[in-house]
């Protein structure tokens, strides 16, 4: 079922071996770092990302709470002046605005659950 078909349901599963492979196969892939949007409302959004060994995601803030949770390979979050090691297995939560960047130590793929707040436009 197709991201953009999901909202319409009031449940579904994502079989995230397969999304994993699919995002391997996209160019972005080639380039470090490859995207998707999983689940999309205006409140509450899951995306999964893939990403290469040594590659980073420069720091940046979301207006809304974030967790992160890898689901394959191992990266590393800077934060609040703390430097997080998320191995497959762990999650870390951000409160809102909160400045952070992440480096993957080995070929990852985590998801990123955003809860936005109440007044921003989905």
């Amino acid at each position: 079922m197709e991201q953009r078909d999901r909202a319409s349901v009031p449940a579904y599963e994502i079989d995230l071996g397969a999304e994993i492979e699919g995002l391997h196969r996209e160019p972005a892939w080639q380039a470090g770092i490859s995207r998707k949007s999983l689940v999309r409302y205006p409140d509450f959004r899951i995306n999964l990302i893939a990403i290469k060994a040594g590659m980073r995601i420069e720091e940046h803030q979301n207006p809304g709470r974030i967790s992160i949770q890898p689901i394959a390979g191992h990266i590393r979050m800077h934060a609040l002046g703390k430097v997080f090691d998320l191995p497959n297995g762990k999650i870390l939560v951000l409160d809102r605005a909160v400045r952070h960047d992440a480096e993957a130590v080995d070929d990852s793929a985590f998801l990123l659950t955003v809860s936005h707040p109440d007044n921003l436009p989905g």
